[in-house]
């Protein structure tokens, strides 16, 4: 259930609302816009059965949420949530472009991907320090060396960090080395994983499962959401189907779908999407024009020496032309892409 305020509404006023509404039993949110402020009802909604909320000072409307999602609905955010991620917020005007390599595979490339990335305009650095691989024979990264690194590159570059926790008994560690806590798509509906990240209350950057429909993928957010995280960034990254010519099928339908459904920010992997290089430029106009909040791109100093995803990863050329060309697709959206990073240090 949602609340939304009279213009003009008072602090008093909301805070009356609150404390009537907690009283029930049930806890509350607040998102506040331009004009109204929506609190949110999160619990047993029966409680409030017999509670003339309309009746409050400064309640305007009283609107049930029928989606199974309800902390992820659209309704129950006065405007787009923006999700803090450095210097910039994911979800505002500013398209934020997440790049680095697949894998951390040692100080030097990866602070030299960083800087790099960084000077082309990227605002946050990916990079894999547990990795999850289909066999157990290939590279599965640097562990907590790797997270290390991660905090070293961070420090250089002035890019905030983001990187995969795979299991709950990681997450403390990984929350202490990153800015963004990512869950892959083989986690999308690991509960368990999903609750402990919304209990450190780190920014969850959330993969769509490869066999996922949105509903799959939203409720997986409400659980996140469920533990007070509200700060969940939606990444499609393709899902599998019988085509067999790019690694994944690229759902670009599933952009403005998101962006209708929720609140929350959407942005694209067109890396995984596609699987081989060629493709990322176009799968991220694509996604761009279909109104992404970013995208998350692999880059690499050396894309033939690297030890998981070489195919699909750009060189550091590569990702600046990609850059370049972004900008009138980014500006047709309302959007603005960054000439470069000013935190980098070059």
């Amino acid at each position: 259930m949602i609340i939304v305020t009279r213009i003009g509404v008072t602090e008093d006023e909301v805070d009356q609302i609150r404390e009537r509404i907690e009283a029930a039993g049930l806890r509350t949110h607040i998102s506040r816009g331009e004009t109204h402020t929506i609190i949110g009802c999160i619990g047993d909604e029966e409680r409030l059965e017999h509670v003339p909320l309309l009746s409050l000072p400064g309640v305007e409307g009283v609107h049930p949420v029928m989606k199974p999602f309800k902390l992820a609905a659209r309704e129950f955010s006065a405007g787009p949530s923006r999700i803090p991620m450095g210097q910039v917020e994911m979800g505002g005007e500013t398209l934020v472009v997440i790049a680095g390599p697949c894998s951390v595979e040692g100080e030097d490339m990866l602070v030299e991907t960083a800087t790099a990335v960084g000077a082309a305009g990227a605002r946050g650095l990916r990079g894999g320090a547990y990795k999850p691989r289909t066999s157990p024979y290939s590279f599965r990264g640097l562990g907590a060396r790797g997270l290390e690194l991660l905090a070293r590159a961070r420090e250089l570059s002035g890019l905030p960090v983001v990187t995969e926790v795979m299991d709950t008994r990681q997450v403390d560690e990984v929350a202490g080395h990153a800015d963004v806590l990512q869950v892959g798509a083989r986690n999308m509906q690991n509960f368990a994983l999903l609750t402990e990240v919304g209990r450190v209350h780190r920014p969850v950057l959330l993969k769509r499962g490869m066999s996922s429909t949105l509903k799959d993928f939203l409720l997986a957010a409400e659980y996140v959401m469920k533990q007070g995280n509200m700060n969940v960034i939606l990444c499609e990254r393709g899902i599998r189907t019988f085509e067999t010519a790019t690694r994944n099928t690229f759902d670009l339908s599933a952009i403005p779908v998101l962006k209708r459904e929720t609140h929350l920010p959407v942005i694209a992997d067109p890396s995984h999407a596609g699987g081989v290089r060629e493709l990322v430029a176009p799968l991220s106009y694509a996604a761009v024009a279909a109104g992404a909040d970013g995208l998350m791109v692999e880059v690499h100093p050396r894309p033939s020496e690297a030890l998981s995803d070489g195919d699909q990863s750009l060189d550091f050329e590569g990702f600046r032309e990609l850059m370049t060309r972004l900008r009138p697709f980014a500006e047709a959206a309302g959007r603005r892409v960054e000439e470069s990073n000013p935190s980098a240090v070059a």
